[in-house]
């Protein structure tokens, strides 16, 4: 029985001539390739800089190191991977988690304004399944008060809302470049933004904290080799080899996003006669990129059809535990209940296969084993 994967890289020998470029050239990091990607990626987002890392988890740590976050709060939504908040928590912040929208499954920004204190630092969203937040109503769920915005969009690179891309909103913006994801280079990821001050931070944090500008330097005695660190930081950069990759594949992201959306529209047709299906909704006024397809069906019901298509060889998935139902958090004292919609969204929810190697057979076999499981 052939498999249909939950989610595939899309490889072309474009993108591997353009890395095996790099394989034959003097550099494998450092090079010009990151710096071409991080041009090209601020192009494309609409920002002012990129800055290329090794992961989306290393973008969001570098972005929350851009301020001081030792006793500090972080409100963020519960429906994402756990980096979203751990990330924070690694920086010394404590977790406030905000319910989210019960049909989007995005951060609800009419309850953001509760959960606000004195101690609150930052603001992060998660643009889920790929569809954009929408980052005004945050900013005015915060306005006048010293409160940074971080728009967790690892699902949502190259979507749009009311014609402005996902990155040009936010005080910082994420992007995560895993083989599943929109684009990929392999391993990956990015911080992008419009204020320069902010992204010089997250770029000295992923570079170990290291300073090299001379008139920057405290020690002014030693020779051209000197070199200091001001501010801790890590090793987070991306190589050239991956780089290269990223790169050669932003040149096709509006191909992958058609693909994309003509898959949702394929099952968003095909399943809408399903009553026990509630299929997704996005924000209005936008244009996703969609990274998931997540339905959501009775709670009685969802692993009985999570068995059933995986038993038919359709790799489906769940996406994802609230953040604060992993025990690493039950242990800091948070419990179920914390946020009835996160949970009832979980409980619910199944992934679909959705990717660009999907063809039309392996679409049409997906939903007609739903239509006969509910039946």
């Amino acid at each position: 029985m052939e498999l249909i994967s939950y989610g595939r890289h899309d490889v072309s020998e474009e993108d591997i001539n353009l890395v095996t470029e790099v394989l034959r050239s003097g550099n494998l990091t450092m090079g010009s390739f990151v710096d071409q990607f991080e041009r090209q990626l601020a192009n494309f987002t609409r920002t002012a800089a990129a800055i290329a890392v090794s992961s989306g988890t290393a973008a969001l740590h570098c972005a929350y190191s851009t301020i001081n976050l030792r006793g500090k709060e972080v409100i963020t939504s519960p429906m994402t991977f756990v980096a979203t908040a751990s990330t924070a928590v690694l920086q010394g912040a404590n977790i406030k988690f905000c319910d989210v929208e019960a049909a989007t499954g995005n951060i609800n920004p009419d309850e953001i304004g509760s959960l606000i204190t004195s101690k609150t630092a930052v603001v992060t969203s998660v643009a889920y399944a790929g569809n954009p937040v929408d980052i005004k109503r945050i900013k005015t769920a915060v306005k006048d008060k010293d409160i940074l915005v971080i728009d967790d969009a690892s699902h949502a690179l190259g979507s749009k809302l009311s014609g402005k891309m996902v990155g040009e909103e936010a005080d910082l913006t994420i992007f995560s470049f895993f083989p599943t994801k929109n684009i990929t280079s392999g391993e990956g990821g990015a911080v992008v933004s419009n204020n320069l001050e902010l992204l010089s931070k997250a770029r000295s944090f992923k570079m170990h904290g290291l300073v090299r500008e001379k008139s920057k330097l405290r020690n002014l005695s030693e020779g051209d080799w000197h070199q200091e660190v001001h501010n801790f930081g890590l090793n987070y950069r991306l190589s050239d080899i991956h780089a290269a990759l990223g790169l050669s594949q932003l040149m096709k992201i509006d191909e992958f996003k058609s693909i994309r959306n003509n898959i949702f529209n394929f099952y968003t047709k095909t399943l809408s006669p399903i009553a026990e299906i509630s299929l997704p909704s996005r924000t209005p006024g936008s244009d996703p990129f969609w990274h998931l397809f997540p339905i959501r069906v009775p709670k009685d019901t969802r692993k009985k059809l999570f068995d059933y298509l995986r038993d038919k060889g359709i790799i489906v998935q769940v996406n994802y535990i609230p953040v604060y139902l992993h025990p690493v958090f039950e242990d800091l004292g948070y419990k179920k209940g914390l946020c009835p919609n996160a949970e009832d969204f979980y409980e619910r929810e199944i992934s679909l296969p959705l990717h660009t190697k999907l063809n039309k057979s392996n679409l049409e076999y997906i939903t007609e084993c739903l239509h006969k499981f509910f039946k």
